[in-house]
C-alpha cells in the first residue's frame, strides 16, 4: 500500500499501530527506562513513543522515518511538550540510517519491512545497540494458521508472520531472547483499526469523490473495513518483544 494513503488513513492517530497510550507507557516499564538512556526508534512515525517516554522516563532520542508527514505531525508533538532538546527526528529511509552513536535501546515497532522481514530488522537494530543494550521490535503473529482467502483478504505472504511460538523461535535462531513483551489486544486493535475509516470517510465527505484519489480511499476503507472483520480480527495478532541478545 502506498505512503500517502497511509498517512491519509493514520491522520488522526498518534500510534501508528495497535497501541494504545496505556499499553504504550506499559511497554517503557517493561524496558525498565532509566533517565538519561538513549533511544533510537527506526520508522518511528508521529514519534508519539519517543515524545512519552521523553517526558515520562526522560529519555533522549532520536526517530528516523520517511515520510514528512509523519514527522511534521511528530515534530509538531514533540514542540507541543516541550521536549526539542529531548528528542530529535530523522527524515530518511531508517533501512540506511547509521549513527556514530551506539544507543541503550533500539526500537523498530511494527515496520518489519525495513529490513525485509523481522531477522533482517533486527540485523540492522544490532548495529547501533549498545552491547547490553535492548532491541525493541513490533511484529504481527498469526492466532491460527491462516488460509488462502485470509492471506489475500490481508495482503500479506504465506512466511511473511508465523505463529507466536514460532515468532519466538525465529527470534532466538537468530541469536536473540526475549525478556519481556507487551501484546495488543482486541480493543486496542479496534481503536487503531476502526479509527481509520472513520478518517477516511471524512476525507471522502471533504474532498469528494471526483478527487483523483478518491477511488484509492474509497478502496482502502471498504477493504480494510471488511478484511478486518472479516479475518484480521480473528487471525491476526500483535505484540512488542523486548529483546537481548543471547550470550
Amino acid at each position: 500500500m502506498s505512503l500517502y494513503l497511509h498517512e491519509i488513513a493514520e491522520a488522526n492517530h498518534r500510534i501508528l499501530n495497535p497501541f494504545t497510550q496505556e499499553k504504550l507507557m506499559t511497554l517503557g516499564a517493561a524496558c525498565r527506562l532509566q533517565a538519561g538512556a538513549t533511544v533510537l526508534d527506526l520508522a518511528c512515525g508521529k514519534a508519539e513513543m519517543l515524545a512519552q517516554w521523553a517526558h515520562n522516563y526522560r529519555i533522549t532520542g532520536i526517530g528516523v522515518d520517511i515520510s514528512t508527514v509523519f514527522l511534521d505531525a511528530g515534530r509538531a508533538r514533540i514542540t507541543e511538550m516541550g521536549l526539542g532538546e529531548r528528542v530529535h527526528l530523522v527524515e530518511q529511509d531508517a533501512a540506511t540510517y547509521t549513527s556514530d552513536m551506539q544507543f541503550d535501546v533500539v526500537s523498530c515497532i511494527g515496520a518489519t519491512w525495513i529490513g525485509n522481514g523481522l531477522v533482517g530488522t533486527l540485523r540492522l537494530m544490532q548495529k547501533q545497540v549498545e552491547s547490553d543494550g535492548i532491541l525493541v521490535v513490533g511484529e504481527p503473529f498469526w492466532n491460527e494458521p491462516p488460509t488462502d482467502d485470509v492471506l489475500k483478504a490481508l495482503k500479506v505472504g504465506a512466511d511473511d508472520f508465523v505463529s507466536l511460538e514460532a515468532t519466538f523461535d525465529r527470534i532466538a535462531d537468530a541469536g536473540f531472547e526475549v525478556v519481556e513483551m507487551v501484546a495488543a489486544d482486541l480493543d486496542s486493535w479496534d481503536r487503531y483499526e476502526a479509527s481509520q475509516w472513520r478518517t477516511l470517510d471524512d476525507w471522502l465527505r471533504t474532498h469528494g469523490h471526483e478527487h483523483p484519489l478518491a477511488a484509492e480511499v474509497k478502496q482502502m476503507k471498504e477493504h480494510g473495513r471488511e478484511a478486518y472483520i472479516r479475518y484480521g480480527r480473528r487471525y491476526l495478532g500483535w505484540a512488542v518483544f523486548v529483546l537481548r541478545v543471547v550470550h
